[in-house]
C-alpha cells in the first residue's frame, strides 16, 4: 500500500510539473529523480530519439560523462530491443545482450561491475517514436515485483515531458507561420540542445544572450579567449536568427593578404589587378541576406578598415576595378580574441569601426571559469574519440576527471578536445579490449595530475599548512560551498590513490563509513 501511495505521489509531482513553467534540463532532471526516488532500480535514464540516435536527455545514478556520450541502437541491441516494442522490455539476468550502461552506475565508481537488471519502455508521441526510458539495478530480481502498467505510466508521463520541453522551445524560437508545423520545429528544439555543451551558470546565461540576440540584426562582436568556442557561438547566433535559412559565410581575417584582403571582401571585376581574369563575387555579396562572420576582426588590416565601415554603414559596396554600387542586406557578426578596446587605444584600430561592431557584445568564458562541465563535456569528446577511431567504448577513471579539473585550460575546449582524443589514442594501444582513460594518458603538467591523485601527508591539514607559512588556499568562484567541495575531493582522490582504489580502505582511512563515502563521491561528482 505505502508503495503505491509513493507511486501515486511520483506520478502526481510529474503532471503538476508538466503544467508548469521550467527550463527543459530541470524538468527532465525533475522527471527521472520522481523515478528514481520510488521504483527498485540503482539507474533511471531519459533518451531523445534523434535522426536514428538515442541522446541522453537526464540520468539518475549512472556516471556523470553519460550525458556527453550518443547511442546508436544499431551497435546496442538491447537499445534496439526497447525501440522496437510498445511495451515495456525487460531483460533477463543472464542475458547475453551487452548493456549500454555496464560500468557507468555511480554506485560503482570503480566502473567494475555489469548490470544485472534492466529494464526499458519505448516512448511514443501521437505515435511517433520520441525516445527510451531506461531502469538498471545490480540486484537481478530488482523488478521481479514492478508491474508493466506502473513502467507504462511513468513512460507515458516522460513521453509528454519530451513533448511539453520541445513545445515550448519551438513556441519560444519560432515565428506565427513556423508555428503552423510545431512538430518539426520540436524535433528541432531537442537537436540543438547538444550545440553547446554545459549546464553552468555561465553556459546557461550565454545561451540566453544568444537567443535574445539571435532575434534582432545587429551586430554581435564576440570575444573570448583561444579555444573557447566562439565560431560555435557565431554559427549557434545565426542558426537561431531569421536568416538561419540563407548562407553563413566566414571570412577568416587572420589569413586574408592584405593585397587580396579587399577583392576577397568586396570583389573584382575582370581585369582589375594582375591575375583578375574574370569577375568575381566577394563574400558580401555570397552573404546577401543571410550572415558575414568575420573571424579574427582585429587582425584586419587598418587600410581595410575604412572601407568596410563604409559598407557596414550604408549598406553598400564596389567590387575592385568596378564603378557601380551593389547594396547589400547582410548582418554582420565579428569574433577576436584580442583586446579591441586596447588595439583602439594603441591604434591599431579603428574607433568608429570598434564602435559598429560591438553593438552586441558577447564574451565566452574560458573552460577555467565553468569546471563543472567538465564532466559532461568530457563525455561528449571522448564519445567523439571513440568514433574517429573506431573504438567500441571508451571510460574515464575517476581520478582522470580530478585532473582535467585541477588543470587551467589555457587553450579551453579546443585544447580538451584535442587532449582527449590523444589520450584515447594512448589508452586504445595500452588495452583495445577496454579503453579506460587513466591520469597518465592526458600527458598534463605535473603538477596538475598530483594535485588530482597525490595523497595528502598524514596529519597535515588545512590549518597545519597555513600554521606553517604556507599559502593559504585561494577560493574559487563560488566561494566557500565551491572550495570545500573541491578540498573533498582532492582528499578522497588522495585517499583512493594512496589504497590502490580500494574503496572499504579508503573509507577507513578518512573514517568514514564505505557507504557514505561513496553518497559524497557521487554528490561531487567522483
Amino acid at each position: 500500500m505505502r508503495f503505491q501511495q509513493a507511486i501515486d505521489r511520483a506520478l502526481w509531482q510529474i503532471a503538476v510539473d508538466l503544467s508548469n513553467t521550467m527550463p527543459g534540463e530541470v524538468q527532465f532532471q525533475r522527471l527521472v529523480a520522481a523515478i528514481g526516488s520510488v521504483l527498485p532500480c540503482d539507474a533511471v535514464t531519459l533518451l531523445h530519439l534523434d535522426q536514428g540516435t538515442l541522446v541522453p536527455m537526464a540520468s539518475q545514478g549512472l556516471a556523470p560523462d553519460l550525458m556527453g556520450r550518443r547511442f546508436d541502437p544499431k551497435a546496442h541491441p538491447r537499445l534496439a530491443a526497447i525501440l522496437a516494442s510498445s511495451d515495456p522490455v525487460r531483460f533477463p539476468a543472464d542475458c547475453d545482450l551487452p548493456d549500454p550502461f555496464d560500468r557507468l552506475l555511480a554506485s560503482d565508481p570503480e566502473h567494475e561491475m555489469p548490470v544485472h537488471a534492466c529494464l526499458g519502455c519505448s516512448l511514443h508521441v501521437d505515435r511517433e517514436l520520441v525516445g527510451v526510458l531506461t531502469l538498471d539495478a545490480l540486484d537481478q530480481n530488482a523488478f521481479a515485483r514492478l508491474e508493466d502498467s506502473t513502467v507504462a505510466a511513468f513512460a507515458a508521463l516522460a513521453a509528454a515531458t519530451l513533448r511539453n520541453v520541445a513545445l515550448i522551445r519551438a513556441l519560444e524560437q519560432a515565428s506565427e507561420r513556423q508555428r503552423a508545423i510545431a512538430r518539426d520545429l520540436m524535433q528541432e528544439a531537442l537537436r540543438r540542445e547538444g550545440d553547446l555543451i554545459g549546464n553552468s551558470r555561465s553556459m546557461r546565461e550565454l545561451r540566453r544572450e544568444i537567443a535574445m540576440v539571435a532575434a534582432t540584426d545587429l551586430a554581435v562582436l564576440i570575444t573570448g579567449e583561444t579555444g573557447t568556442g566562439k565560431e560555435l557561438v557565431a554559427r549557434t547566433v545565426h542558426a537561431q536568427s531569421a536568416r538561419s535559412e540563407q548562407a553563413l559565410v566566414q571570412v577568416n581575417c587572420a589569413a586574408l593578404p592584405e593585397s587580396l584582403a579587399e577583392s576577397e571582401l568586396f570583389g573584382h571585376r575582370k581585369g582589375a589587378f594582375t591575375g583578375a581574369t574574370a569577375d568575381r563575387a566577394g563574400k558580401f555579396e555570397l552573404a546577401h541576406g543571410g550572415t558575414l562572420f568575420l573571424d579574427e576582426i582585429g587582425e584586419l588590416p587598418l587600410g581595410l578598415q575604412a572601407k568596410l565601415l563604409r559598407a557596414l554603414q550604408q549598406g553598400e559596396i564596389q567590387r575592385v576595378g568596378a564603378d557601380e554600387v551593389i547594396r547589400v542586406d547582410v548582418r554582420i557578426i565579428a569574433a577576436t580574441n584580442r583586446d579591441l578596446l586596447h588595439e583602439v587605444e594603441a591604434g591599431r584600430f579603428r574607433s568608429d569601426l570598434y564602435h559598429r561592431l560591438r553593438v552586441y557584445p558577447i564574451a565566452v568564458p574560458p573552460l577555467r571559469e565553468h569546471r563543472e562541465d567538465l564532466p559532461v563535456l568530457a563525455g561528449y569528446f571522448v564519445d567523439a574519440a571513440r568514433h574517429k577511431l573506431g573504438i567500441g567504448r571508451i571510460d574515464l577513471h575517476p581520478q582522470t576527471l580530478a585532473a582535467l579539473a585541477a588543470y587551467d585550460w589555457p587553450g579551453n575546449v579546443r585544447e580538451l578536445e584535442h587532449l582527449l582524443l590523444r589520450a584515447s589514442l594512448k589508452a586504445a594501444q595500452r588495452d583495445p579490449e577496454r579503453v579506460l582513460l587513466r591520469p597518465d594518458d592526458l600527458a598534463l603538467p605535473a603538477e596538475s595530475v598530483s594535485a588530482a591523485v597525490e595523497p595528502v601527508p598524514a596529519g597535515e591539514s588545512v590549518a597545519g599548512s597555513a600554521e606553517a607559512g604556507a599559502s593559504p588556499l585561494a577560493l574559487p568562484g563560488g566561494g566557500l560551498r565551491e572550495a570545500v567541495d573541491d578540498y573533498q575531493r582532492r582528499l578522497i582522490a588522495a585517499a583512493l590513490a594512496e589504497c590502490t582504489n580500494n574503496w572499504t580502505q579508503a573509507a577507513r582511512r578518512l573514517g568514514l563509513d564505505r557507504a557514505n563515502l561513496q553518497r559524497l563521491a557521487r554528490r561531487l561528482g567522483i
